[in-house]
């Protein structure tokens, strides 16, 4: 566990060490001048800082899942054998190159697709759903997966986080700045911004912002569900995603000594309250009426 946090908490350090020094190289560190904002420069240095993170995130995702999770890599031969056959047979459905295939030690019901591009993808399913789930429903989990994989999802959502990103960054500290101004101790405008109440005022508007931006994300990411959904009921049979999806929402609403942990496959979300806003996954009643609605067969 501490190798794992150490290993973090390194490969972190070295991330904002990057892009510090590009923000550097760039020129993008000196937006504030004394004559106020450089725009262009707090652009581009809010989209360095903004993009950087999300796309260094996205190209070391299959590395960190695998030491994070403990994922194995499954081949053509042995006890997961089958598991293999069944992606590459999706995967030519889908038109994309084979992507590696693991599985990990977990009771939770749970499949990702993770990997900077098609070309260069995982799909992982734990032990628990394997356990969990008939052939065919894990053939629709598989097919969901794949459909991420076939439609660019994990770059999509990336450069969406990205951009979210950078635009609350950037209006943030112009928020800042003007706070900055507003309580500047001096009446001449060339001394510039109160840089306290500048501070606190960007710390404050960039935690709103990164709350009202992961609303935004999170409705994207829904979108993308009920196509991957699509997806999945197309290479693997509309009434085979639909038992996988039933599957899960009985298992999700029985006892929680029965489930025997949370399911975060499909990242199940049943209400209608505000926390829902926040879900990467629409309820499972809405995901199981759009496909019965579509006209997949």
């Amino acid at each position: 566990m501490f190798k794992r946090i150490g290993f973090f908490f390194i490969t972190n350090i070295l991330i904002m060490i990057t892009i510090s020094v590009i923000v550097r190289i760039l020129g993008f560190d000196h937006y504030l001048t004394r004559y106020g904002l450089n725009y262009t420069a707090l652009a581009g240095f809010c989209l360095v800082w903004g993009m950087s993170g999300a796309l260094i995130s996205l190209f070391l995702s299959k590395f960190m899942v695998k030491m994070s999770m403990g994922v194995q890599e499954v081949g053509p031969r042995g006890p997961y054998s089958d598991l293999y056959s069944t992606v590459a047979r999706l995967s030519r459905s889908a038109g994309i190159p084979m992507p590696e295939v693991g599985i990990y030690e977990s009771p939770e019901v749970n499949a990702f697709a993770t990997g900077p591009s098609s070309s260069s993808a995982l799909v992982a399913v734990s032990t628990g759903l394997l356990n969990q789930m008939s052939e065919n429903e894990v053939e629709a989990v598989l097919g969901h997966e794949i459909a991420h994989v076939a439609n660019g999802d994990m770059v999509t959502m990336t450069l969406i986080q990205g951009v979210v990103n950078a635009f609350g960054m950037f209006i943030a500290r112009i928020i800042g700045y003007a706070a900055g101004m507003f309580f500047s101790r001096d009446d001449d405008e060339t001394s510039g911004p109160n840089f306290l109440v500048q501070y606190i005022a960007t710390f404050l508007f960039e935690i709103l912002f990164s709350i009202l931006g992961s609303m935004v994300v999170a409705y994207f990411s829904r979108m993308r569900e009920f196509r991957a959904d699509e997806g999945g009921a197309k290479y693997a049979g509309r009434q085979n995603m639909i038992a996988a999806l039933e599957r899960l929402r009985r298992f999700s609403e029985g006892p929680v000594d029965d489930r025997g942990a949370s399911i975060a496959s499909l990242k199940i979300s049943s209400g209608r309250s505000f926390a829902s806003l926040f879900s990467t996954h629409p309820p499972l009643e809405d995901r199981i009426r759009a496909l019965k609605n579509m006209g997949v067969r």
